[in-house]
Formats: C-alpha cells, sequence, structure tokens
C-alpha cells in the first residue's frame, strides 16, 4: 500500500481562442477570455497581435463573471 499517493489528476485541454503577438522577436500570447480589450496590444513590446487557436488546459476566468455581475 502506497499512502499519501494521489492519483495523478486528468488534464482537460481544449481548442482555445488565443491572441499571439504579431512580432516576430516576440513570444507573448494570451487566452480570448482574459483578454483586456476587444484587439489586445500586446503586453510586452506593445505590437499588434492575432488571433489563434491552440490546444490548452482548458481554464475559466471567474473575473468575467464578477465583472459581469457589477455593471
Amino acid at each position: 500500500m502506497a499512502f499519501g499517493r494521489k492519483n495523478p489528476e486528468e488534464i482537460i485541454t481544449a481548442e482555445t481562442k488565443v491572441w499571439a503577438c504579431s512580432s516576430e522577436d516576440c513570444n507573448c500570447w494570451v487566452r480570448d477570455n482574459f483578454k483586456s480589450s476587444e484587439v489586445p496590444k500586446c503586453p510586452i513590446c506593445h505590437s499588434e497581435m492575432e488571433q489563434e487557436v491552440r490546444t490548452l488546459e482548458v481554464v475559466n476566468n471567474h473575473s468575467q463573471k464578477l465583472n459581469a455581475k457589477a455593471e
């Protein structure tokens, strides 16, 4: 028996919309549900960002729900 051992949790992934920096020198990206504006600028180099789809671990942005209730 192995006490204290936890079964590893399954990582759930999904195709996710992201915004990626268009600069060749920058590899910054942000999930669509975490963006700060409709068409975000790169927070690192301030270049334009382009929309892409990537397979990522599912992460929910609970602050969007809080902001919607406050309005």
